[in-house]
């Protein structure tokens, strides 16, 4: 039985969508909510969980990001191009989110079996399913010149449109991916291309910082040369938790759930605030 099997087939999956929430969403309520669900989960007071969300204009960095020598003048530019930039309290760097960007985030009970290498495999499977219909083959490697490279890049001929990263607290597992469903790829590996240069400006820094090539970052739009939408993917995606044989069943958060979500709210404000003070 390979993994998507494993985890879909006959098991029982809540699904929140958090994809039209608007302008007000803020990306820190989404690693909140994360946080909130893995614990629910991993107590066990709740079932598997598929949620997807969208941000809009917003750049991520990572914590390291924030050191960069000339970091405000980088962000600055980035306020300027109309974003709203936070720091993530996790691993990884600079991403954008827009509203042509998909997030889904995987959220199971952390048991031993299952490792962080089965995690990204895990979301793989499930990209490359979703994708069949498009009739696109889909890999997972490193994608030099995108911006937060990893070992799991997704990619279409070479090109990524899509990055993975997980969180694992209190007995749940959250992986988590961004999907560039549609708009240019390129145009945002730009952005990010001129934050770096604009926060580094050729001085020494205390981590190899990707050297971003605008060409090397796609939409699935573009890839596909279909006019995708994010409601068109998760339709998709929806399908293919059914085809997949999973027990599927749109939900809300219950009192507990968003009682836990505001604790950790406040703690990730805090915490950003923490680091925004140190580094910004």
């Amino acid at each position: 039985m390979n993994t998507l099997t494993n985890h879909l087939s006959n098991q029982t999956w809540r699904f929140i969508d958090q994809s039209t929430l608007g302008v007000y969403f803020d990306a820190l309520q989404s690693f909140a909510y994360d946080d909130a669900l893995c614990i629910a989960v991993g107590n066990g007071s709740s079932d598997a969980l598929l949620r997807t969300w969208v941000h809009h204009d917003t750049i991520v960095l990572g914590i390291q990001d924030s050191r960069l020598p000339f970091v405000q003048e980088g962000i600055e530019f980035l306020n300027e191009q109309g974003y709203h930039v936070i720091v993530r309290n996790s691993g990884g760097l600079a991403v954008v989110l827009d509203q042509g960007i998909l997030n889904v985030s995987l959220i199971l009970k952390e048991e031993k079996k299952f490792s962080i290498n089965e995690g990204y495999e895990l979301m793989f499977a499930l990209i490359q399913q979703l994708l069949k219909p498009y009739g696109v083959t889909v890999e997972a490697r490193e994608i030099v010149g995108s911006y937060c490279p990893g070992s799991f890049d997704l990619s279409i001929d070479g090109k990524k449109f899509a990055g993975i990263s997980q969180r694992r607290i209190r007995g749940g597992v959250a992986v988590q991916i961004y999907l560039c469903v549609s708009g240019s790829g390129s145009e945002r590996a730009k952005l990010i291309q001129t934050f770096y240069d604009k926060a580094v400006q050729g001085q020494p820094t205390s981590f190899e910082y990707p050297r971003i090539v605008p060409e090397t970052m796609a939409s699935l739009s573009e890839l596909t040369g279909q006019k995708l939408t994010v409601q068109s993917i998760i339709h998709q995606l929806l399908l293919t938790f059914k085809e997949q044989g999973a027990h599927l069943s749109s939900s809300t958060f219950t009192e507990e759930e968003r009682q836990s979500y505001e604790e950790q709210y406040i703690r990730i404000i805090k915490r950003n605030e923490r680091i925004s003070a140190r580094h910004l």
